[in-house]
């Protein structure tokens, strides 16, 4: 057997040589997304043996772990050749650029070349992060791994949205002309979307507290991609709180957290996470807040407020994933899902957060803080509001009316309509106030300066662009 050292192959003699190895590693993924590595070999190709032992792969695994990032996750095995044994090391990844101890390296012929923070930048930008396709290979499974039920499910959501771009619903036809088949073999999304042939799974616990201590429910969802969605939904759903308001003198039931905010996070969780990576997806509801997670770095120099509050464009890990769920309507428009989150939750007045983690990312809802006491059950107050509302043409929600009670009630006619136009809708205009309220845009001003000066509510971003907020007290 013999042993050459190429631009995704290196040699090593020994464990000693280990930190170097890990530069070797995120050298050769940002050159060419996947190589090998061993220990136990000169650079020339002679196998000269390393003692291997348990601790030896977990402290290989660790340094790997705690040196490069993004992260990585390298099958290491002990290989044997004649009386010597060796280290084999095998990785890929799709997020370069990847960081050895801080710095970036770049593989050229057989060596590893530090770059310079221009080299860098060029790096990322010729790129186009997540771009790599991954999810369109394909994998070793066929036609007959497809469960019918998950296809015929996707088959009647794309066709309900008016999204499916194939007259024929015959499986093998469909997934040829969507590009997720080829030479008779799935893709990998086809195999994660439409089969159980894959250790993705989805954790989802109740805890009593607000910390991971004790667990009230725990489940695992391991289902075809197309159908965990709903599975999870669902899950959530029938754990939080609910609770009855009175629309038009119809009975509605309402989430304490908004639906279409944590189906889009949901979602956003399959389409973004990293699927080299085996960890799960993962659900807990505290006693305070639900915590959606994925296992799936965020963009490299961007942050949750860019596509929030800014004009990102999205980066897709998995796109062939991602078309899919666009065709189901369950994505509505690519780099929209933080922002759409955001201002569902802003105008039914619940926090969310989004949080970037080493390991992966995650978005939080607040649960709303239970009161013994609601000022909203008395009849009069909800009248009283119902019809301000009415004169507005805008839905009044029974939630609001604790808050009108506490610092609201003594303000002036037209400040009050002014807060219920900005519950409504966070975003809207002063020209649209004024043409609600049938008064002069001037008028709107300085109705809007006295609720500033009085601290109850505050401009979030340009006029153009930004939006209305409620403080807080």
């Amino acid at each position: 057997m013999k042993f050459v050292e190429t631009e995704n192959t290196e040699l090593k003699k020994s464990t000693a040589q280990l930190k170097e190895g890990i530069i070797s590693i995120a050298s050769i993924l940002n050159k060419h997304g996947k190589g090998e590595l061993y220990f136990g070999i000169k650079n020339d190709g002679t196998i000269i043996g390393q003692d291997v032992s348990e601790k030896t792969l977990r402290d290989i695994s660790q340094a790997i772990s705690n040196h490069i990032e993004p992260k990585v996750f390298p099958q290491i095995t002990k290989e044997k050749h004649g009386d010597y044994n060796y280290i084999k090391v095998k990785f890929r990844g799709d997020d370069k650029p990847y960081f050895a101890y801080g710095r970036v390296y770049l593989r050229v012929a057989d060596e590893d070349k530090q770059l310079s923070p221009k080299e860098i930048e060029k790096l990322i930008l010729e790129k186009n992060v997540y771009s790599s396709h991954w999810d369109s290979e394909v994998c070793e499974l066929d036609f007959n791994e497809i469960e019918n039920d998950s296809f015929s499910n996707f088959i009647k959501k794309s066709k309900n949205a008016g999204r499916l771009p194939v007259e024929t619903e015959k499986s093998a036809e469909v997934l040829i002309k969507l590009g997720l088949a080829k030479n008779g073999k799935l893709t990998r999304a086809a195999k994660y979307l439409f089969t159980r042939k894959h250790d993705i799974e989805i954790q989802a616990a109740v805890f009593a507290t607000n910390e991971k201590l004790t667990f009230i429910d725990i489940k695992k969802f391991n289902q075809p991609i197309i159908n965990i969605l709903e599975t999870s939904e669902s899950y959530v759903k029938e754990k939080i709180n609910w609770h009855v308001e009175f629309i038009d003198f119809k009975r509605v039931e309402i989430p304490e957290i908004p639906i279409k905010a944590v189906r889009e996070a949901l979602v956003n969780s399959l389409i973004h996470r990293d699927y080299n990576n085996p960890k799960g997806n993962e659900i807990a509801i505290f006693k305070n807040r639900i915590e959606i997670y994925n296992p799936g770095s965020f963009p490299l120099g961007l942050t949750p407020e860019d596509y929030i509050h800014k004009q990102e464009r999205s980066y897709l890990r998995n796109p062939k994933i991602a078309e899919i769920f666009y065709l189901t309507k369950d994505v509505e428009k690519w780099g929209s899902g933080l922002k759409r989150i955001y201002y569902e939750c802003l105008e039914k007045g619940v926090k969310v957060s989004f949080t970037s983690v080493k390991t992966g990312f995650i978005t939080t809802f607040f649960r709303p803080v239970k009161k013994e006491k609601h000022v909203s059950t008395n009849p009069q107050i909800a009248e009283q509001l119902q019809k301000l509302s009415k004169t507005l043409g805008i839905r009044w929600s029974e939630r609001w009316s604790e808050r009108w009670s506490e610092r609201w009630s003594d303000l002036t006619f037209r400040e009050q309509q002014i807060i219920l136009l900005i519950l409504h809708h966070p975003k809207i205009t002063r020209t649209k106030m004024a043409q609600l309220l049938k008064i002069n845009p001037s008028a709107v001003q300085k109705h809007l300066e006295k609720l500033k000066n009085k601290n109850i509510i505050k401009r979030i971003g340009s006029d153009k662009g930004g939006f209305w907020e409620i403080i807080e007290t």
